[in-house]
């Protein structure tokens, strides 16, 4: 079982932009002080849902910050960037990270980014494979060239080669966030783990798992090659703990709604579709219900059930959720210390 946190960056009502971020970077250095596995960076642009727009810069932060502890995307929008230049980021950060660099990338929503960055609806709604596939052969290439109707350049040199670093994986580990049996399609078929969001429980977690494996069959994966990279799926949650599991519930129902309503409600897509948002406090009592909020005891048991139901044993929680920093802080050291030796 690796338990990890994710990191929003939130920007609670009435805080600064300065103050999600410091919050963020004490998460990471907290995490790995708690003996947490890994820290994931969710990115996001306009909106004080999160204030991270750059996953993979904040990510070269807290590397840099860090000795031990896993630090990936969760996720890095590509549609929004050049498949190049986030692989030379991310090779960049493999290298000299000795290899505990994670690059988690997503397609995204229809947002006001796709105008602003010039990349357009099809970016989103049809150029996601073909972004995938070219940031894919640049990790595993030594010269990459293309030739496609979005991505046409000449041969060049990968620099630096991912394969550069001594001793360790020859590239960056790559996971797919996935909402939809197409993405999870795309995934197995890539060959490439997946990242479930913290909105599905484990009945719907485990579907597409079982999904992922069938898509990976009929692409001719061997048995031992889904086990393997199956091993590598990620579930994405909350964490909350408190001494009663009520006070626990408490304080993220007190704190959350007020952030969530704030930073869906900035959300602007780029061609004036309707988007329904999710009722805040329906929303994080979901959370609550779904995810290892309450006593260490109960949160163990509830990431035991999802492990067994799902088959996923790798965790990305978000701790942030009171909005405050000692609270987020008291929470990550609660994980480490009461809830991972539960776990063995």
């Amino acid at each position: 079982m690796r338990v990890g946190t994710f990191v929003l960056a939130a920007q609670f009502p009435g805080q600064g932009q300065a103050e999600a971020l410091h919050r963020a970077v004490r998460t990471a250095e907290v995490a790995e002080e708690a003996g947490l596995d890994a820290v994931w960076l969710a990115e996001h642009h306009f909106v004080p849902y999160g204030v991270c727009p750059s996953a993979v810069t904040l990510a070269a932060l807290l590397l840099g910050r860090t000795r031990r502890l896993r630090v990936g995307t969760a996720v890095s929008v590509l549609p929004t960037v050049h498949p190049v230049a986030l692989g030379e980021q991310a090779a960049l950060l493999h290298v000299a990270s000795g290899g505990r660099f994670t690059l988690g990338v997503g397609r995204g929503g229809p947002w006001v980014d796709l105008e602003v960055f010039g990349a357009g609806l099809p970016a989103y709604e049809e150029g996601f494979p073909d972004s995938l596939d070219l940031l894919l052969r640049w990790l595993g290439e030594s010269r990459v060239g293309a030739q496609g109707e979005r991505f046409s350049f000449r041969e060049v040199a990968v620099v630096p080669a991912p394969g550069e670093l001594i001793g360790g994986p020859a590239a960056p580990e790559v996971v797919v966030a996935c909402t939809s049996p197409k993405s999870v399609r795309l995934a197995a078929e890539r060959g490439l783990p997946m990242l479930l969001g913290m909105h599905c429980g484990d009945a719907d977690k485990a579907e597409m798992v079982a999904c992922w494996q069938r898509c990976a069959r009929e692409a001719g994966r061997t048995p031992d090659e889904i086990a393997a990279i199956g091993a590598q799926h990620v579930s994405a949650g909350v964490v909350q703990l408190a001494d009663r599991t009520a006070d626990a519930a408490e304080t993220l129902v007190k704190a959350m709604p007020g952030w969530l309503k704030q930073g869906l409600d900035a959300h602007v897509t780029v061609d004036g579709r309707f988007r329904s948002m999710r009722d805040p406090v329906a929303y994080t009592e979901l959370l609550c219900a779904l995810h290892p909020v309450g006593t260490p005891k109960l949160a163990a048991d509830r990431l035991a059930a999802t492990a067994e139901r799902t088959g996923i044993t790798r965790f990305a929680l978000l701790a942030e959720g009171s909005g405050d920093l000692a609270a987020t802080e008291d929470n990550l050291r609660r994980l480490g210390s009461e809830v991972l030796p539960l776990l063995g």
